[in-house]
């Protein structure tokens, strides 16, 4: 049986990084393909499930699985502990299943260290100013709080040169079909010079 590969899919926050691998997951080109479920040591919110939505567990149990190198990757967020199991991933890999991981810049590249097979995709908005109105449009952001998200997304796209392919959501449906072509293999890779320049737009933007 032909082994599966790691898409590990990130972007800034209000890019769209969920919805496009919801969307991609449920068309007809979501079969043979898995989504990664994260582990968490925070409580269970109203309608998640365990094993589903996370696997929920102790920071004891949570610690012991580093301790046995057991994630390939974690962190700790505002007190509770986040991570991606290695066991699962391996095994759905392993039954010939394409695996998504969507996950933060920082975890990525510690998937990358942990599993260099691993693709990297960078989801990128059209353009700052679009990411800006996004981020308004859930209106639950102050005014500070875009401008600290805006600054971070800079920053998670200066690092661009990391991955491996990247794919602007513009549009929500072409998007996806360049999501589909990356996992098919027929995506341009990502250039040096071609990250170079995204970084460089959106900085000076």
């Amino acid at each position: 049986m032909k082994k599966g590969k790691l898409f590990v899919i990130s972007g800034p926050s209000a890019v769209g990084k969920g919805t496009l691998c919801k969307r991609l997951l449920s068309g007809s080109g979501g079969a043979g393909m898995e989504l990664s479920v994260s582990m968490t040591t925070r409580k269970p919110r109203p309608g998640e499930k365990d094993g589903k939505s996370y696997y929920f567990v102790t920071e004891g149990e949570f610690r012991s699985q580093i301790g046995k190198g057991g994630f390939l990757e974690y962190a700790e967020v505002f007190g509770c502990m986040y991570g991606t199991p290695k066991e699962p991933v391996l095994a759905a890999l392993d039954r010939g299943s394409n695996v998504l991981l969507e996950i933060d810049v920082q975890g990525a590249l510690q998937v990358r260290g942990n599993y260099p097979e691993s693709q990297l995709v960078f989801i990128l908005p059209p353009s700052l100013a679009e990411l800006r109105r996004r981020i308004r449009h859930r209106g639950s952001e102050t005014q500070e709080q875009v401008a600290r998200r805006l600054d971070k997304a800079v920053s998670e796209i200066a690092v661009i040169s990391e991955y491996d392919y990247a794919v602007v959501n513009n549009s929500l449906t072409h998007a996806v079909a360049e999501l589909r072509e990356v996992i098919e293999g027929r995506h341009d890779r990502l250039e040096a010079a071609e990250a170079a320049d995204i970084a460089k737009r959106f900085a000076g933007e």
